[in-house]
């Protein structure tokens, strides 16, 4: 009996603790939950939106479509090699001079490849001028289906790395046009080549920057697409498109110090590129436009500060010849040009590029800054003579 009763102290011992605690979390709780601001979530910070994993594009589509738009272009040209056994020597150069007179010269086969981006459905085919080499080489494109044709060189132009070429063909895959002024940086893009002699080769990336000029390197005309799709050795010449299919670009350089991909490649802006087609079709050349006698230059801080002009914004003028037309329309040099046909300029090249753009025989709108103060002046453009 004494033993029960034991044991029925000992459970009502236990209960009634358990009350006191229970009680007492739930008062702490309760008094956390006062300090707290009503309906705000304790454990999320403020202004701060839930994060959403973002999902790779699935462009496989695109991809299917586009490829059997992408050539593989072979090109064989002679070069004319000196026979002397010192040619490449500097030494021997530096003391003796050119001797090739004495041994005189051979000619070998140099082989290029690269890729081809078909633009009508007729046979027209845009690639790279240095894949093409020379307009007397010979070139053969190999078809998606393996089919290879001989190729008629349209036209050549050095100044910004483009060539058109035609096959006897009808009823080819076209890649659709884009516009690519409207290109953003980070949209999505893939590179279609054929890298290494891999036929169809896609690759994804997207665009890292635009606008660049690379001083030095193939084109002389700079307005490029760099983008991070992978392009490597044999790329030069094919498509990079958008998320729609459409064609952005025509690849064309690579920056590498080893030689193959490193996550920076050039491609040049679908615009320019349809831009150069149409006047080789038209001319069999590029008309380009100039203001003659005008040296153009970028400005720096310094010289700003010197002109009173706001900002490093825009092209300085620098030289002038005194018979030339920009003369006679009141240009000087010193004078900022801020403008060109109502657009702003960034810089020099900005403004070659614009000028380069410009149709022969018109009469571009210079807005210029002159020691502070606005003018607006009138300039003829004329043709500017041949880059190649």
């Amino acid at each position: 009996m004494r033993r029960s009763v034991f044991a029925l102290v000992f459970l009502l011992s236990g209960f009634a603790a358990g009350l006191v605690l229970t009680g007492r979390m739930r008062t702490a709780d309760e008094s956390a939950a006062a300090t707290a601001p009503p309906h705000a979530p304790m454990a999320q910070p403020a202004n701060r939106a839930p994060s959403v994993p973002a999902a790779l594009p699935d462009l496989s589509g695109v991809a299917a479509r586009d490829v059997s738009s992408v050539m593989n272009i072979t090109s064989l040209q002679l070069v004319r090699t000196p026979n002397s056994p010192a040619a490449s020597d500097p030494l021997f150069q530096y003391f003796f001079g050119n001797r090739d007179d004495v041994f005189g010269y051979r000619n070998r086969v140099s082989q290029s490849l690269g890729s081809g981006v078909v633009v009508s459905s007729d046979g027209y085919i845009l690639t790279n001028s240095h894949v093409v080499g020379d307009a007397r080489a010979e070139v053969s494109v190999v078809m998606a289906d393996k089919r290879e044709l001989r190729a008629k060189i349209i036209g050549v132009d050095e100044g910004t790395d483009i060539a058109l070429l035609k096959i006897d063909a009808r009823g080819l895959p076209v890649l659709p046009w884009a516009d690519s002024s409207k290109l953003k940086v980070a949209e999505w893009v893939l590179a279609i080549g054929n890298p290494f002699q891999l036929n169809q080769t896609v690759t994804l990336g997207i665009i890292s920057a635009l606008g660049r000029t690379l001083e030095g390197r193939l084109a002389m005309y700079e307005d490029f697409i760099q983008t991070d799709a992978a392009i490597n050795p044999g790329n030069s010449g094919g498509a990079l498109v958008n998320g729609q299919g459409e064609l952005v670009g025509i690849n064309t350089a690579i920056f590498s110090e080893t030689g193959g991909y490193q996550g920076i490649g050039f491609a040049v802006p679908s615009n320019l590129a349809r831009h150069v087609m149409d006047d080789l079709l038209k001319y069999g050349e590029v008309q380009r436009g100039t203001i003659p006698g005008v040296v153009i230059s970028s400005l720096n801080a310094q010289l700003a500060e010197q002109l009173e002009a706001p900002d490093t914004r825009g092209a300085l003028v620098t030289e002038m010849s005194r018979r030339s037309d920009a003369w006679d329309a009141g240009l000087r040099p010193g004078d900022i040009i801020i403008a060109f046909n109502a657009r702003a300029i960034d810089d020099a090249s900005q403004f070659q590029r614009m000028l380069a753009d410009s149709k022969v025989g018109t009469t571009a709108r210079l807005e210029i800054l002159r020691q502070g103060r606005k003018a607006t002046l009138s300039v003829p453009i004329t043709r500017a003579h041949r880059s190649r």
